[in-house]
Formats: structure tokens, sequence, C-alpha cells
């Protein structure tokens, strides 16, 4: 039995997570899904922290999308975390934001369904989030994750990253080959850095809910090789 905390992305919650809690539930695991507060990037990892912490033992950490950058900076220095999963997620390294990381990618056509408001606060286009987030999931439930997707503050995004735990610690990488807005190219070098296991999915963006047995495998198996 091993400890999990799941760590959602931007324009998300911790539902994403939902058949992946289940599939880990089953093999055994103690698992904890993240509602991060979406308001700044340091708000984001406090709360991950206090996820962590509620957990005896050590903890496997997993972040999809944007919650890779939340992850690695939770981890940092914290001893309980044994191990972290990378899910179609940015890994950065320290003074890197996530702006200038999808700037070494290709553009991707997710990028044009993002809209910054003037408040602040940034949402996914609708009508272009299937096609873009959901491509490979059920329209039905593509059309329901666009109507509850949760805004997500431009101060999340933009802010600079401390130095990445993944530097220290054993990572997995679970790669989207067609995702549509986060170059697979990228979250490929993410891994080549980390000196990540790659599990590679023939699946866009929202792998946890696509191919979540795939995921918590790919999970599982971190937890297996963990100190």
């Amino acid at each position: 039995m091993g400890n999990v905390v799941l760590v959602h992305g931007a324009w998300s919650d911790g539902s994403v997570w939902r058949e992946v809690v289940g599939d880990l539930h089953e093999r055994g695991h103690r698992v904890l899904a993240v509602q991060l507060p979406m308001t700044s990037l340091a708000d984001d990892v406090a709360w991950t922290r206090r996820h962590i912490a509620a957990l005896t033992g050590p903890v496997t950490v997993v972040g999809h999308s944007y919650g890779g950058t939340v992850i690695s900076a939770a981890a940092l220095d914290n001893p309980q975390v044994s191990s972290l999963v990378f899910v179609a997620g940015y890994a950065p390294d320290e003074g890197e934001t996530i702006p200038m990381l999808s700037d070494k990618g290709v553009e991707m056509p997710g990028r044009a369904a993002i809209r910054f408001h003037p408040d602040g606060w940034s949402t996914v286009d609708p009508e272009m989030f299937a096609d873009t987030l959901a491509h490979d999931l059920p329209p039905r439930l593509a059309r329901i994750l666009a109507a509850v997707q949760k805004p997500t503050h431009a101060a999340c995004l933009t802010a600079p990253a401390p130095a990445g735990a993944w530097h220290d610690l054993p990572c997995g990488y679970v790669l989207s080959t067609d995702d549509r807005i986060l170059d697979p190219e990228l979250q490929r070098w993410f891994a080549l850095r980390a000196g990540a296991a790659v599990t590679e999915l023939p699946s866009g963006h929202l792998s946890p809910l696509s191919h979540h047995e795939a995921v918590a495998t790919a999970i599982t198996t971190m937890l297996r090789e963990s100190p």
C-alpha cells in the first residue's frame, strides 16, 4: 500500500482524477486528490503541501499539465515526498514560467482556445474545449468538462518556478502523443531532462480520463520503485 496525492491542471479540478482514484483504490493505495484554489502558484503549492502532510509516510505526488509545476515546487525540501509523476505535465526549473516553456515547443492549436480576461482570470473557450483538450473523450463528457471548467488566474501561469524537485527525486512521465495543447515533443524534453521513466499513451491532453488504467499503472510502478 502506498500514498498518492493527485494534482490537477489549469481549467480543471480534482474530478479529472476520478477514474484514476478508483483504479488506485482497487490496488490498495491511499489517495488524495487536491482541489487547487488556482489563485496563484504559491497558493496552489501551499494547498498541495497541506495534502501531502495529511498522509502518514512517503508520498508519490502526481501532477497533470500545470499541476506538474505545482508538484515540482511542493516537493522541494519535503522529505515526505518519495517520487514524482508528471502526466502530460510541465516540469519547470528555477525561473522558468509556463509561457516560456510553451514557447520552446511548436505552437499547438489549443493555445488559440485560451481566453485571458481583463480581471486576470483565464478560461478555455467552451466551443473549442472539446477539440483541443478532449477530442478523444465522448462528446457528452467533453461538453460537461467545458461547462464545469475552473477559471485559472494568470498569476498561476506566469509565476517563475523555484528549482525543480525533479532534480533530486525519482520521476515518471506519462506522455500524451496526441496532445493538442502541450506539444508531445516538449513533453518528451521534460521527461528526458528529469531522467524520468516514460509511459507513452496515444492520448489527448486529458489522459487521466481517456486512459485512466494506464495512468494508474504508471503511478503504481513509481510507488514500487520509490525508496
